[in-house]
């Protein structure tokens, strides 16, 4: 995924469901850089909720998921996920970055989306565990895109049962770039 295709995704699911979006996963790093390290932009998905109506969220994959028309047509899809989707530090709600996009049609005005900040994004990606997580959370930092310091804050507002995990994923990727 690109910027555009990251753009173009967030203004069809708005138009669809007619609300403000939160943006979840990892091509979330497209609202805080334009040009990421293509290894971190693999995911042809973008995980996303309407932010005032959660419950909506299946109409997004619905009309724009994986097997649409629209993924069939663009090659890109949106997966509608919920709040409870993301495993991440305590107050992540607080720190969503706003994006405004102007609307696919002129006349409806601006799309907002709410975007997972940059350093609660990777703890929520070590928090996944999954090798192509802690893989993007390793080119993010190793880029620059997230803060050492603020991720190792951030551990201990981590929920209970994931803060020893998240901690030593990041100590080991701290490590292998030779900052432990």
């Amino acid at each position: 995924m690109n910027r555009e295709s990251f753009e173009h995704v967030i203004k069809a699911a708005a138009a669809l469901v007619d609300d403000e979006l939160v943006v979840l996963g990892s091509q979330a790093v497209l609202a805080h850089h334009r040009h990421p390290p293509a290894a971190i932009l693999t995911s042809m998905e973008l995980d996303l909720y309407p932010r005032n109506h959660p419950d909506r969220a299946d109409e997004i994959d619905a009309g724009l998921g994986d097997g649409s028309r629209f993924h069939a047509t663009y090659g890109y899809y949106a997966h509608g996920v919920g709040p409870e989707t993301v495993t991440a530090p305590a107050g992540w709600e607080d720190r969503l970055v706003r994006l405004e996009l102007p609307a696919i049609r002129r006349r409806d005005g601006g799309v907002i989306a709410w975007c997972l900040s940059m350093d609660d994004l990777v703890l929520a990606k070590l928090a996944a565990g999954r090798t192509h997580d802690v893989e993007f959370a390793y080119e993010a930092i190793k880029a620059g895109l997230a803060d050492a310091e603020h991720l190792e804050l951030g551990v201990d507002l981590m929920p209970p049962g994931h803060k020893d995990d998240v901690g030593d994923r990041l100590a080991g990727i701290l490590s292998r770039l030779g900052r432990a």
